[in-house]
Formats: structure tokens, sequence, C-alpha cells
């Protein structure tokens, strides 16, 4: 059994590709191997500067390989007889005649002897790295002007193709594999030769590379805490930064550096984004929470003079950053303090919101008039100042900082409405009216901020339905998904009272242009519902009792989760199960004898209840439906399930003693206005044959 080692080295990969193209390097090879050579385990690895891959366990040779083939009709024209007998090489009276259900057919059996696993690899590999699919890539060299030649990611500058100590030989892009590999750019001179796969890592690591990108990411944030900790600071961990920076380098070396307290006027949000996009920095903070004027950078290189001279220009590039970023931060103030926030708003008219939506100015309207619509259902909301932060939460548009940062809208919107001395209420809704974002994000509990956040989404939902810019499929260019998303939190989480039909109502303000479609627009209330389920699957609830709920009209969020927790934990005991399978039953009799003679909606005869059963069934109904409907109203649904139970026992005595269908036209149909009531009881609840199970 032979080790193989194959390394792919090249000009700088982007960091963001690495993770991608390894796990695909991995997966051809796999792919290739299957079913002719077997590998106990493969492992790969990526570097700014190679994909490498180790596989152990591979035999000399591949596995004998077996195939049947399905020819001609025995009795097929010779032609096409010949054209299978050249395509397997094999005779005539080396086929097999077989009898199927369509005829006598002929097979082939073919069988391949196994061949030697260096002869396999050296077909394999330049294979793969045709095949390769790179977000981009490029051709280069003499070959480039060739269509047919191979494309990579960068210029390919050397192949290691190991197995055992033995080099797997082929030729590609006008490179041929072999042994000889580089070490660290900078730290490392002239080349390695592998002498086998077991030695590739430490030779590298000899040569300042360290293969392993989780290993690179785990010294850059174990360094860059102490660095932090020992300037009495904490550093503001950020994984994916991590990440970002292993993908840079091949011998990480975390420094310090420091930049001028002054820039700390600028909102640090906007000072992180700087550092962080620009500069791949880290960011740290005080004891007291605030940033501080620290940075860490990832260098690629261990210096002579332990990292103060790239400290230092890195401080350099900062700082001109930084004060770019401070120039349109104090131009803004003072615009603000001046003119208020309110300067920055004409603006606005100027920018489109969508071609059939207006402009932004447009939508800040029709958001300043929804938030103070949801004011009245938002405890402790005031109207008036949910009206001005709404009217004010897109000024920052215009403003030169976010016009550098737009990632900052929102944040900057509530700093320049504290600078303008407005209510601290104000100025949090401002900053969070985009929130949450996604799944994890903070959702906003303030009275205001709940109001603006929920109008600014729910203008964007239900006003790009009404002109016909739904999701679809996996397109959702306008991120109306998330859009609702982010509804769903705020409406649960602030535990909101409000019916959704009115809602989308009020977000139109009398001016739809589907007008015929409102108040039910079932596409909307679908896929909120739909929303609702992908929301709340991760908390365990189960998506056909929202479906369930849903399909009675409930559009109170609130209340409906309420109703689904309830039922969840009712279906789960045996009076539930039970019940719930007497309820379809009676379901499936109704769905089939109405279809034979219409709809059953009379009411139950008593002089017609023959059956001790039926009459039982017909008494628990008659106690038990205006139980739970007094439940529902007072949205006890606990005290709902509990009566619901009540049926159990009678449901099933009457299934086990009556026959719905009897000869008799009037206990017949007697018998089905009985169901009908058992079905309407349960319907109150929720819509059972939804309900799987």
């Amino acid at each position: 059994m032979s080790d193989f080692l194959l390394e792919l080295a090249c000009e700088e990969i982007p960091a963001r590709m690495q993770a991608k193209a390894a796990e695909q390097l991995a997966a051809r090879f796999a792919d290739g191997l299957k079913g002719r050579v077997s590998t106990d385990k493969i492992e790969v690895f990526a570097t700014p500067r190679r994909l490498a891959l180790i596989a152990t366990g591979l035999p000399d040779h591949g596995a004998a390989v077996s195939e049947e083939r399905r020819g001609p009709r025995a009795d097929a024209p010779a032609q096409a007889l010949e054209g299978f007998l050249r395509s397997t090489g094999m005779t005539r009276d080396q086929l097999e005649e077989r009898e199927t259900p369509k005829g006598v057919f002929l097979y082939a059996n073919l069988r391949s002897e196994g061949r030697p696993t260096a002869e396999l690899l050296a077909e394999l590999i330049p294979q793969i790295i045709r095949d390769f699919d790179w977000p981009k890539s490029m051709r280069w060299g003499p070959a480039s002007v060739v269509s047919s030649s191979p494309r990579w990611v960068r210029p390919l500058t050397g192949i290691i193709a190991l197995l055992g100590d033995h080099v797997v030989p082929f030729e590609i892009a006008g490179i041929t594999s072999g042994r000889s590999t580089r070490g660290h750019r900078f730290m490392s001179h002239g080349s390695i030769e592998i002498a086998h796969p077991r030695f590739y890592a430490a030779e590298l690591r000899d040569a300042h590379v360290i293969l392993d990108p989780a290993e690179r990411r785990d010294i850059i944030l174990t360094r860059a805490r102490k660095l932090a900790t020992d300037a009495g600071l904490t550093l503001i961990e950020d994984d994916g930064l991590a990440t970002e920076n292993a993908g840079l380098t091949e011998w990480p070396v975390p420094l310090l550096g420091k930049f001028d307290p002054a820039f700390l006027d600028v909102p640090p949000e906007v000072i992180q984004l700087t550092m962080r996009t620009n500069q791949k920095y880290f960011a740290a903070q005080d004891a007291n929470g605030k940033l501080a004027p620290v940075f860490i950078a990832v260098a690629n290189i261990e210096a002579n003079d332990g990292g103060a001279a790239i400290a230092a220009g890195n401080a350099r590039v900062l700082s001109a950053r930084l004060s770019d970023a401070k120039f349109f931060w104090d131009g803004d103030v003072a615009k603000v303090k001046a003119e208020g926030l309110e300067a920055f708003t004409p603006k606005l008219a100027d920018i489109v919101f969508h071609e059939k939506l207006g402009t932004v100015a447009d939508k800040v309207e029709r958001v300043a008039k929804l938030a103070r619509y949801l004011a009245a259902f938002i405890p402790g909301c005031d109207a008036d100042q949910a009206e001005h932060a709404a009217r004010l939460c897109k000024a920052d548009l215009t403003t030169g900082t976010v016009g550098e940062f737009p990632e900052v809208q929102g944040l900057a919107g509530g700093y320049l409405a504290r600078a303008a001395g407005l209510p601290n209420a104000v100025a949090d809704a401002i900053r969070d009216h985009y929130k949450p974002v996604g799944q994890g994000d903070d959702v906003p509990t303030a009275p205001v901020s709940v109001a603006v956040a929920l109008a600014d989404k729910l203008d964007t939902v239900v006003q790009f339905f009404d002109v016909d810019e739904m999701p679809s499929g996996s397109r959702d260019p306008f991120a109306l998904r998330r859009a609702v998303l982010g509804i769903i939190s705020l409406i649960i989480d602030n535990g909101l009272r409000l019916e959704l039909a009115k809602v989308f109502v009020a977000a139109l303000h009398g001016k739809g242009r589907k007008s015929d479609r409102w108040p039910d627009n079932l596409e909307l209330l679908t896929f909120f519902g739909e929303r609702l389920k992908v929301q709340q699957r991760a908390k365990g609830v189960r998506h056909d009792l929202i479906d369930a709920v849903y399909a009675t009209g409930a559009a109170d969020l609130v209340r409906l989760l309420a109703r689904v927790h309830a039922l969840q934990a009712f279906l789960a005991t045996p009076d539930g199960a039970n019940l719930l399978a007497g309820a379809k039953r009676a379901a499936n009799i109704l769905r089939i004898e109405e279809a034979k003679d219409g709809a059953k909606t009379g009411d139950v005869d008593a002089e017609l209840l023959v059956e001790p059963a039926e009459s039982a069934l017909a008494a628990a109904l008659a106690t038990t439906l205006p139980v739970v409907e007094k439940s529902l109203a007072d949205e006890d649904f606990a005290k709902a399930m509990q009566a619901l139970s009540a049926l159990r026992a009678p449901v099933d005595a009457f299934f086990d003693a009556v026959i719905v269908n009897a000869p008799d036209p009037a206990l017949r149909i007697n018998r089905l206005n009985l169901l009908n009531q058992l079905r309407n009881s349960v319907q109150a609840v929720a819509d059972f044959s939804k309900i799987e199970g």
C-alpha cells in the first residue's frame, strides 16, 4: 500500500476560493478513483500558493472491473451486431443470449484487469486539472492562444505527483510532474525535494509554510488575543476575518499597531469597517467596551525587527483611510448641527427605489404613514416619534459617510440623529430600522424602533407583491424572503397582536394596484406562512401544524403560534393521537360521500340517533363545541385541547359500533351530519386534514 501526494502550485489563490477549491479537489479525486482504486483517507490543504492532496493506503494495482452490457436482439441485422462487437471487442460466440420480456437479447460480459495505480493517476490528475471549476480562471503562457489549453485560477507553476517515493509522470500546460516544490516566498530559498508524501507537511513547515488552514487560523486568533491582552485590551472576535487572513498567509504573524485617538470621533462601526474590509485588520476594545486606538494586522513574514516596520507601515495606510472617513464624517456632523438631519432628505427624491414604486422619498412617505398606523398596536409607542423617525430613517443615504461606506447606512443615521439632538428613541429607531437583517441578528424591542423597522419591511414586501415582483424559485432579487422573516421575528419577539390581512391593506394606503385581491391576498398570506414554517423549524415546531392552524384563517402570528404549541402538545398524548385518527376518518368518509350527494350542512335529528354510540357522540359534541369556542376566544388553548380530548372515547365508540352508510337513507344522512359536526368541532382549532400521521 502506498500514499499519494498531489501539489498544484500556482500564483496567489484568492482567499475566498481556497476552501471550496480544496473540497472540489477531494471530491474529483475520490470520484476518479471510485470503483477502481481504494484509499483509506483523503486529506486536502490550501494555502495562497498551492492546493495539496494526500491520499493514504492506495494499492499498487486497481481492482478488476466487471461490466455487463446489453446489445441488440439476437435476430437483429448483421450491421447492428457488428457495431456492438466492435464496441465490446468481442466475437459473436463470446456473447450470451438471454430471454427477456421483450425477446431474446445479446449480452456481453466485459472484464478488465486492474491497471497499475500510477498509470490510473497519470490519467486522472491531468483530467482533474482540465475539468476544475473556478469562479474565475485564466489561461497563461504561450499555450494561452489555444482555446483548448487548461485554465486555472492563476498560472500553475509546478506539480508534485508522488505515489510512495516514485513520481507519477505526466505533463500538462507545459509543466511536468515531479517532486520539487518551494517554501515561503520570502523566508525560504530554492526548491525542496519531497522524498515521500509522509514528509511533505514537515518539509514545508521547515520552509515556513503551514499547510493546514485551520492551524493558521488558530495561530492568528491565539496570537491576536494575546497581543490584545498584553496591551490591556480585549480582541473583538471575528471568525470570518481570521479565516480570510489564514487564506492570505502561509506563515501568519499577527502584529499590534496604533492609530491616532483623534480618529475615535468617527463612529466605531466606520473605523472597524475600514479596518476589516480594506485592510483585513482586527480591532480591540478597552475594559468599558469602547473601541481602542489599536489594530492587529496579520503579516506573512517574521521580520528581523519584530515587525515594527511592518506595523508602522500598516498604521500609515490605516491613517490615510481613516482620514478619509473622518473628512466625510466631520462634514456630515457639521451639516446636521447647522441644518438638522432633515437637510439630507431632499436628495432622496433623486434616488430611485424601484421603477414601479417611485423614489426613496416616496417610500419614506409610505413608511412614515405606516409607522404611525402600527404605533397603535405597539404598547408604549409614541406615534409622533415613530412617524418622525420614519421620515428620517433614510436620510443618511445622501450623506458623505454612507456614500463612502454603504455598509453603515442606518448606523450613521442613528449617530447623526444624536448629533442633531433628536430624542434617543428616534435616534435608536433610525439606527435599527434595517434590523433584523438575517437569522441570528438582534431584533429591536424598543417600541419606536419596532414600529419603524416593521413599517419599512412591510412596505417593501407588500409593495413589491402589489407590482408582481414576487420571489420565484431561487430568484429573490429584492430579498423579500429575508424581509418577511424579519417581519415575523419583530411580531413574535415583541408579542404584537396584528391581523396580517389588515396590515397589508394599511401598507397599501388604499392605493393598491390590485385592489381586487386585497385584503385577502392569498399569495402574500401563503408566502408569510411558508416563511413562518422556515423560521419555526429551528425551534422544533412542526410545519404541518402551522399549516393546519394557518388554514383556519389565523393571521395573528402570536395567537397562531400559541395555538400551534398547544396543539403539538395535545397530539403527543394518546387522546390527541387517537382523536386525530378519528377526525381524519370522519373527514375521509365525508369527502367520499359529499362527492356523491353534496355537502352535509344539516342539523342532527335526535329522533334518528338510534344507536347508543351515536347518541353519546352527539351529546359529547353538544357539550364540547361551546367549550372549545369559548376557550379559543379567551385564548386558553390548553383548555380548548383538554375539551377536545373528551371526544376521544365517544369517537372511538362511534366508529366501533355504528355503520355510517346505513341502508336507511335518513339514518345515513343523519350520521353524516353528525360526522360533519365532529369535523367542525376540530376545525375550530385546526384543519386536521393537513396534519401528518
